[in-house]
């Protein structure tokens, strides 16, 4: 049975599904609860190359990967098993997870491994971040070149919002952009107040801005808005921290929907999309 919030328990839970849904090219320090692993390096990554579910650099920092070719039924587990597997091999060495995907993984959750805090993300202009020491090299680098060359030009331009709300500006083109957040309430009183605040006319952020609807992932539901794309992401912050005080306020009082709440709501959910 598919696990319907895979990162719940874990602090940085939201910045996690955006990392592995929404971002293109992001790290994050993590920090291992085993005190035997305490001198390991561990950085967690959008994706790397191949979509290998981890590297281990010759100097033994390990890699992790949130994007896999194939996922279980538990993601959670799956990243876990590869950390695990990480953590066993041998410096420069591939790091083999055994089966990930399909059957499941036999390995431990991400949960077990690590111990909690908020996640400290990177965003980056490029994945330049998959070479290490490896740039040095000169035949390595060369054989990463042009598959660095193909994966940066896929690159969307992104910015986390400062502070504890896992909300990302980015811009796909030169014509558009969005501010992407990824919401750790319920899902059904989040619609709810959306859509209270909706048939308010308090939805949007601000001029020339408009809710474009929602991504639904590992159980969470990340809003999102267009905005105009000449308007730096620094621009939004203000904007965003004021509805968020509009929809906490809302979510407070759990209000009873009206028609219109009703009406709108229903538009809410048609423009709701599931990502698997």
């Amino acid at each position: 049975m598919r696990v319907g919030r895979p990162f719940e328990g874990l602090t940085g839970e939201p910045d996690l599904i955006a990392m592995r849904e929404l971002v293109s090219a992001a790290t994050a320090p993590l920090t291992l609860s085993d005190p035997t692993y305490a001198e390991r390096t561990v950085t967690l990554a959008t994706v790397l190359p191949q979509l290998a579910p981890a590297l281990v650099r010759e100097d033994g920092r390990i890699l992790l990967g949130l994007q896999l070719v194939a996922s279980s039924d538990d993601v959670s587990r799956d990243i876990g098993t590869a950390l695990q597997a990480a953590l066993q091999a041998e410096p420069g060495q591939p790091v083999n997870p055994g089966p990930i995907g399909g059957a499941g993984s036999a390995g431990p959750r991400l949960q077990e491994l690590l111990s909690d805090a908020p996640l400290d993300v990177t965003v980056h202009d490029d994945y330049g971040f998959w070479l290490g020491r490896e740039a040095d090299d000169e035949p390595i680098a060369a054989s990463l070149s042009g598959m660095l060359e193909q994966a940066n030009a896929a690159v969307i331009s992104s910015v986390r919002m400062p502070g504890e709300q896992a909300a990302y500006w980015c811009r796909p083109d030169d014509a558009k952009a969005h501010l992407r957040w990824v919401m750790t309430h319920p899902e059904e009183p989040l619609l709810d107040a959306l859509a209270v605040l909706g048939a308010a006319g308090e939805l949007d952020l601000g001029t020339g801005t408009k809710y474009a609807g929602a991504f639904r992932a590992h159980g969470l539901v990340a809003p999102v808005w267009d905005l105009p794309a000449d308007a730096p992401a620094q621009d939004w912050w203000q904007p965003a921290q004021d509805f968020h005080a509009r929809l906490a306020s809302t979510l407070k009082k759990a209000p009873q929907l009206d028609e219109p709440a009703r009406r709108f709501r229903s538009k809410i959910l048609s423009r709701q999309v599931t990502l698997r």
